[in-house]
């Protein structure tokens, strides 16, 4: 299927700016949306995040990935950060998804990530399904990665404490708040389908904490076992298998996905409205399908062709077409015609072939690259008759486009 990957910002819950990235399945609508927290001091872009978000597009959800407040490109003070703060910014990008696209029907947490979408959850109404992976039952358990440090923050209100080769300063007001938190009793109330995965092989979040979590919890839930993973999926086969099995589980608890549109008559170009981001339109011709949007840089997801994209395939398509034809009924030894087009605004005064000569006109420029054994006279005809292409003429002609309101 595919996938388009795109940046995006938007505010946390303290208001600081989150880095975000947005994983769309190509060429088709979104089944549903996704949310995906990562784990502890983790970001959006490591190996697991990435091959789970892109492997829920590849399976139709659009994915939204961010890095926590502090963290990875976002702003703001990882030391003023704790689990609550984690949570409310999770609410905070479900919300975004729902106002710039579609409220997440999904919630995905890896490691304390996982912990975080199960206190979320309550708060997420849009949820359908939450899965977890080396999810702790208790985020007390992190203290354990502070050995040697927890009476200097304790007793300092705040200690540089070493995690995976990176220095973070860690508050008394994070432990405080760990302390209180109740995950298990949030599996047990969450009232949605539960997948848990874990490695049982899992050094820093023991396989107890994924029993702890899957007993609390009432059924729909499920289990799997990641056997040879390791706590941060570092390996690709690891990560790839658990973002398979967390995909085809989702798919049993999220909206069916739309069914195909019986086919319409084959004279006529439907384009509707998917309403999945600012203009991303579904283009129906008879039983063909697809997908036009605006690039990201003017508030689209590039999702699919610009309407200047697909009227300059049109043309470049009627032009090989044109072209192909007229060299077979001649016997032409072209073995392939490919055509390469710009469209850009220019001043009429620079085009000495226009009659206007004021203001702006449309200016599209158009490549033939001829293959075969042709020569010079050959390839001159076979250019004069790539301008005579039925859609070239009826854009170099004055155009009538009425147009009413459905009755």
């Amino acid at each position: 299927m595919g996938r388009i990957s795109t940046e995006v910002r938007f505010p946390g819950a303290t208001g600081a700016m989150l880095a975000a990235r947005l994983d769309v399945p190509s060429g088709q609508a979104p089944r549903a949306y996704a949310l995906f927290a990562h784990c502890f001091t983790c970001s959006k872009d490591t190996r697991a995040t990435s091959l789970v978000s892109e492997a829920l597009a590849d399976a139709g959800l659009a994915t939204l990935r961010f890095d926590f407040t502090g963290l990875g490109g976002s702003e703001g003070e990882f030391a003023n950060t704790d689990f609550s703060s984690n949570v409310a910014d999770l609410v905070a990008a479900a919300r975004w998804l729902e106002s710039a696209h579609r409220a997440p029907a999904l919630l995905v947490g890896h490691s304390l990530g996982g912990a975080a979408v199960l206190a979320a959850a309550a708060r997420i109404p849009s949820a359908r399904a939450v899965a977890t992976i080396n999810a702790p039952s208790d985020p007390a358990h992190l203290g354990k990665l502070f050995a040697g440090r927890e009476q200097d923050i304790r007793s300092k209100g705040s200690a540089e404490v070493d995690l995976a080769g990176r220095r973070f300063t860690i508050r008394r007001e994070f432990l405080e708040d760990i302390a209180m938190q109740k995950v298990t009793q949030a599996a047990a109330g969450l009232r949605r389908a539960l997948l848990v995965l874990h490695a049982p092989a899992d050094t820093i979040v023991s396989i107890d904490h994924a029993s702890a979590i899957f007993l609390a919890a009432k059924h729909p839930k499920s289990f799997v076992s990641l056997d040879t993973a390791d706590h941060l999926l570092t390996r690709r086969e690891d990560a790839r298998y658990a973002a398979s099995v967390l995909a085809c589980w989702a798919s049993r608890y999220l909206p069916e996905a739309a069914p195909e549109d019986s086919p319409g008559p084959r004279d006529t170009v439907t384009v509707t409205e998917t309403r999945h981001g600012k203009f991303q339109q579904r283009v129906t011709i008879g039983p063909h399908r697809l997908i036009a949007d605006e690039p990201a840089d003017v508030g689209g997801m590039d999702s699919g062709p610009t309407p200047y994209d697909l009227l300059l395939a049109g043309l470049g398509a009627c032009t090989s077409m044109t072209v192909r034809l007229y060299a077979d009924a001649k016997g032409i030894p072209l073995t392939r015609v490919a055509v390469d087009l710009m469209h850009t605004k220019t001043y009429a005064t620079d085009c000495a072939e226009c009659e206007t000569k004021e203001g702006k006109i449309d200016r599209i420029e158009r490549v033939l690259r001829l293959e075969g054994d042709l020569d010079d006279a050959t390839r001159a005809k076979l250019l004069e008759i790539a301008n005579k292409c039925p859609v070239h003429r009826t854009l170099d002609s004055k155009t009538w486009i009425p147009t009413r309101l459905a009755t």
